[in-house]
């Protein structure tokens, strides 16, 4: 007798035929599983629209998630009745829906920007100049593969950004130096690996048919390479992955706290700081939008909230008395 797989299961191995991130399949499992706990472990089949908006509206009510978090869990489910279950996914409606906070950016002035790179330790250094100098988002960063980088047209290629949307960035010249020789650390690792039986780097399932030897390339080595060889959770291959970006985090959130800078200052921080600054400098809007990979340029437009905040460029009454 063949035992049918378990529910859970199934969502992963679908997950995986849709060749989505580990970090979605982590997210969308976990939800599920939430959905069928608050349920008291009913099988997703036996539950519908009802029991959707149920679960939702308590998130926003009980749990006071944000609106992208509560975004998350119905795709979640969304993903779970359409791909798994493979029946339509029911319209939900009565559903509370978190509240989304119309807040600003945090933003650094560029002596704070300055002041910043004085406490990051040299480990980190390229990291944030390029956070900064490129702006880029955190995970865009630590996935850079070697052939991501152009000396000739100074310029980074950003794969599969948000959206799974390509982009190109500046590459500012500052960096030339310290970026050739993170690479040249990067091809000794790789060397050092190669010769140790590993070297193989992950790439996405279509790339991998595709290209099936491409995996021990330098070309597409990570960047910034991991300290250890780890095993893929997925496969249970063993190879070197790119690094984790809680170390950066930290290094950041340390050297703003050295160098006294009494804002919430993130590795986001610094692609915020990185727009306004542009526009600070004169350029507009839609070339801001292509740099920073926004799919609208509303979302590109807070920035100039931020220049206009505080009613800055208004003379205050109290200056005439």
């Amino acid at each position: 007798m063949v035992n049918k797989p378990r529910f859970m299961d199934l969502v992963r191995e679908r997950i995986r035929v849709k060749h989505y991130s580990i970090r979605t399949e982590e997210a969308y499992v976990g939800w599920i599983k939430r959905f069928i706990f608050f349920h008291n472990k009913r099988h997703p089949a036996e539950m519908g629209k009802p029991e959707m908006e149920q679960f939702l509206t308590h998130l926003a009510v009980d749990k006071n998630v944000a609106a992208s978090t509560q975004n998350q869990a119905l795709a979640a489910l969304l993903f779970m009745y359409k791909e798994v279950l493979q029946v339509e996914p029911p319209w939900v409606e009565n559903v509370t829906r978190a509240k989304k906070p119309v807040r600003l950016p945090v933003v650094l002035t560029k002596s704070e920007v300055k002041h910043l790179f004085e406490y990051i330790p040299l480990t980190y250094q390229l990291h944030v100049k390029l956070l900064y100098g490129c702006g880029l988002r955190l995970m865009e960063l630590v996935r850079l593969r070697v052939q991501d980088i152009d000396f000739g047209y100074s310029t980074i290629t950003v794969r599969s950004g948000k959206g799974d949307k390509d982009r190109r960035v500046m590459l500012p010249a500052s960096t030339f130096s310290m970026l050739k020789d993170q690479l040249n650390e990067t091809q000794r690792i790789h060397t050092m690996d190669l010769k140790n039986g590993y070297g193989e780097v992950y790439l996405p399932n279509a790339l991998a048919r595709k290209y099936p030897n491409a995996n021990k390339t330098f070309a597409w080595q990570f960047v910034f390479p991991n300290r250890s060889i780890v095993t893929d959770p997925r496969s249970g291959i063993k190879r070197r992955h790119h690094m984790h970006e809680q170390s950066l985090q930290r290094a950041i959130k340390q050297a703003a706290a050295k160098a006294q800078i009494h804002k919430k200052v993130t590795p986001h921080t610094l692609r915020h700081s990185f727009a306004t600054h542009l526009l600070e400098s004169g350029y507009d809007i839609r070339t801001i939008q292509e740099l920073l990979g926004h799919k609208n340029v509303e979302t590109t437009m807070i920035y100039t909230h931020v220049l206009n905040q505080g009613g800055r460029g208004v003379i205050s009454p109290l200056e005439d008395l």
